[in-house]
């Protein structure tokens, strides 16, 4: 188990992780998101102990990161998004030599090396130079690195840059596998490969961990709220406060200019049913001209963008009424 305890990491008045908590269990992915410049870096550096903290602790299996180093990094597997390798040494010269400085025993190196090529798919490269390999491969050699003698701890940051499909397709398998035995933490940008390979996420905005949950409850959770995006002409005002006396709507947003005819009606509701209908037949009574109307659900990403933005709104409230 992972544990994360009330860690804090300050440059001077600048909090860039802000008093964090979160365990981690073994047989499952976990995603960590957040806005650039929100912390994640950070975060997973003070969880491998490559940075040092304000306060807080972290754990790996009951063996603190920064009073038994030695044990608790044995337990981790890190990829940092640019992976850190010798451009002139090939693949094999390369994996030998983590294989060499991560003191795995001589008569099981030959196996392991076996063993980290094949699970990254390294095969057909390596005796291939590192600095000839496109990004792709590059990503590869640095996840077989990672992995060099088994960690159950592994964390992945921005792994899938510069995979094309196919290497994103045997990436997954690979995750899906591993989770088996291993603690998977993983960063990315790319929000519906998180959706499509966590069971847990993580989101952080401003040093603050502002939600922690099932990849599957989130989704329930967001599933029923469903979006229509209305173009028209006429009075926007007046067809929000009419349509919000739809029971089902939660929301209706107006976005049009001064002295302008045409308007956009940003509607969110709730439920499984068709309301298209009763809004035409509402808007037309509004002499409200229907120009286009689209239904959407609600996508991962705006999730995200409405967890993290409400949560910047209030942030930035807190600090203008000190």
């Amino acid at each position: 188990m992972i544990k994360v305890s009330h860690l804090t990491k300050s440059y001077g008045t600048t909090k860039a992780v802000d008093d964090i908590s979160f365990t981690m269990q073994p047989g499952h992915i976990y995603g960590l998101l957040g806005p650039n410049g929100a912390g994640k870096t950070t975060t997973m550096n003070m969880m491998t102990g490559y940075l040092g903290t304000s306060s807080g602790t972290v754990t790996i299996d009951g063996y603190d990161i920064f009073k038994d180093q030695k044990n608790a990094k044995k337990r981790i597997g890190y990829l940092p998004e640019v992976p850190p390798l010798y451009l002139e040494m090939t693949v094999l010269e390369y994996l030998v030599f983590v294989i060499e400085l991560k003191g795995i025993p001589r008569k099981e190196r030959e196996e392991e090396l076996k063993r980290v090529v094949k699970t990254a798919s390294l095969e057909d490269m390596e005796n291939r130079l590192i600095r000839n390999l496109s990004k792709g491969y590059r990503q590869r050699v640095g996840f077989a690195a990672a992995i060099v003698g088994n960690p159950k701890f592994i964390i992945l940051d921005e792994p899938t840059v510069g995979l094309d499909p196919r290497q994103l397709n045997e990436f997954r398998q690979q995750l899906e596998e591993m989770k088996k035995d291993h603690i998977i933490l993983l960063s990315s940008h790319i929000l519906s490969e998180v959706n499509e390979v966590c069971d847990y996420i993580f989101i952080i905005s401003q040093g603050k961990l502002i939600l922690s949950e099932k990849t599957s409850e989130l989704s329930r959770r967001f599933e029923s709220r469903r979006h229509l995006n209305i173009q028209g002409i006429g009075d926007g005002e007046a067809a929000r406060m009419a349509l919000l006396d739809i029971p089902v709507i939660s929301e209706v947003k107006v976005i049009q200019e001064a002295g302008k005819k045409e308007a956009n009606l940003e509607v969110e509701f709730v439920g499984n049913q068709d309301i298209r209908p009763r809004v035409s037949e509402l808007l037309m009574e509004l002499h409200f001209a229907i120009v286009e109307m689209k239904e959407e659900g609600q996508s991962l990403e705006d999730v995200f963008l409405q967890l993290t933005d409400n949560f910047e709104l209030k942030k930035c409230k807190e600090v203008d009424e000190e």
